[in-house]
């Protein structure tokens, strides 16, 4: 690296993190079929001993539950497989950064997996190009990747060029015991709520599912 790539002995880039140096963030594959509640706990839950005629109701709202739990904390219970694309911009760094934001709540920056690396090279029209894996690596320390470098052919015409894709393999938090008190919280409510209410007299109950999982839920800095 030459000296005209570092900042007081630092590459450029390496001691900082921009959440919003990405163009945007979708979400592309996730799990829609494991049930994380067991029949058990919801029989304990709503009890329903040896009722089985609503067990295609019950598969299907635990599944709703699950995934409002893992989207008001951030935190996949399930593995999640998440795109993130990049202008050309992120490459003024040396070496080269790119933030990777779906990672708040990865078990300890460990559960990361990248998939790939690619960009849309200048061809008309243009073609995605996979980055070998050997050019780059993912940094628990700043969740990001980094990469030792890119080609110069990259499509200066196209908003958001690269595109990394990565998996965030489930949390165990998930096992908590609280966690699963508040899934199951929010599970009676959802059983015994099936429909908007224009009741005014309803009341939210004090110690609820929020209060459970307040304390595991990232800040927002």
């Amino acid at each position: 690296m030459a000296a005209s790539d570092s900042l007081y002995g630092l590459p450029f880039g390496a001691v900082t993190r921009n959440p919003f140096s990405y163009i945007k963030v979708e979400q592309v594959a996730r799990d829609n079929t494991t049930a994380w509640l067991t029949n058990a706990e919801i029989q304990q839950q709503l009890n329903l001993f040896d009722d089985t005629s609503q067990s295609t109701y019950l598969s299907s709202l635990e599944l709703a539950t699950r995934q409002a739990i893992e989207d008001y904390l951030g935190m996949p219970i399930f593995a999640t497989t998440y795109r993130v694309w990049y202008g050309i911009d992120s490459l003024a760094a040396s070496p080269v950064c790119f933030d990777l934001p779906m990672v708040t709540q990865a078990a300890s920056g460990t559960g990361i997996t990248i998939s790939s690396l690619k960009y849309y090279n200048e061809a008309s029209p243009p073609v995605a190009i996979t980055v070998d894996s050997s050019q780059y690596y993912y940094d628990q320390s700043g969740n990001k990747l980094i990469v030792a470098s890119l080609p110069t052919s990259i499509n200066t015409t196209m908003t958001a060029p690269i595109f990394i894709d990565y998996i965030v393999a489930a949390n165990p938090l998930a096992a908590y015991p609280v966690i699963k008190q508040a899934g199951l919280l929010l599970f009676t409510h959802l059983y015994n709520n099936r429909s908007n209410t224009t009741d005014t007299l309803l009341k939210e109950i004090p110690f609820g599912v929020s209060t459970l999982l307040r304390p595991y839920k990232p800040l927002v800095m």
